[in-house]
């Protein structure tokens, strides 16, 4: 069990990250929690990692702190609830948000988050219920790191890949770059755009 890596951060482009440890390159998906986190290409960087293992494939997610892992792991034991829809789940609310939906049976914030039906959300709250106490702890603030060039259709794809059609990407994407100014990075975006979801 790879339960956690410590290296150079080789490249980024969400949701996935490639970690150079002594020369083996080790590609992760994250949240884009976890992804606002992240220190610049070629800085060290340390994640905790679960490692997926299917009939063929292996695959590792990565987290920045133990406690988004465990989530993640309580998360993908309810039925219905897969690892990409967990990651999605942890890339639109954060977990102090989540647990205040658990305790208040907020179903219909669940169900704004991609993938999230009304079954799947009732499930959640009925599933996690007994363990929000741990999940109300305080984070720390989250980090935005600069973007390259091509910072719209970063931000774009990073949505597609969390489950979002690519109309509704490219229109969350829109109304962000309207609370964001010229220059800001695509983790900044889709920040904004995962924000302004979660409060409609």
């Amino acid at each position: 069990m790879i339960s956690r890596l410590t290296g150079v951060l080789a490249a980024k482009r969400a949701p996935q990250i490639l970690i150079d440890c002594h020369g083996v390159g080790y590609e992760a998906d994250v949240s884009m929690t976890t992804y606002y986190k992240l220190p610049e290409v070629g800085d060290q960087i340390s994640i905790w990692t679960h490692l997926l293992v299917k009939d063929d494939s292996h695959s590792l997610v990565g987290f920045h702190d133990e406690q988004e892992r465990r989530l993640f792991r309580q998360l993908i034991r309810i039925n219905g609830v897969g690892p990409k829809m967990a990651l999605t789940i942890l890339s639109g609310i954060d977990e102090q948000q989540f647990a205040l939906c658990i305790a208040n049976n907020d179903l219909a914030m669940l169900t704004r988050l991609p993938g999230v039906g009304k079954k799947t959300a009732e499930r959640l709250v009925i599933e996690m219920r007994d363990k929000i106490d741990a999940l109300a702890a305080e984070l720390p603030a989250q980090q935005v790191t600069p973007g390259g060039p091509s910072v719209i259709s970063e931000a774009i794809e990073a949505l597609q890949a969390l489950g979002y059609k690519p109309s509704d990407a490219e229109k969350m994407i829109s109304r962000a770059q309207q609370q964001t100014e010229a220059g800001d990075s695509a983790s900044l975006l889709i920040k904004k755009a995962l924000q302004a979801t979660v409060k409609l």
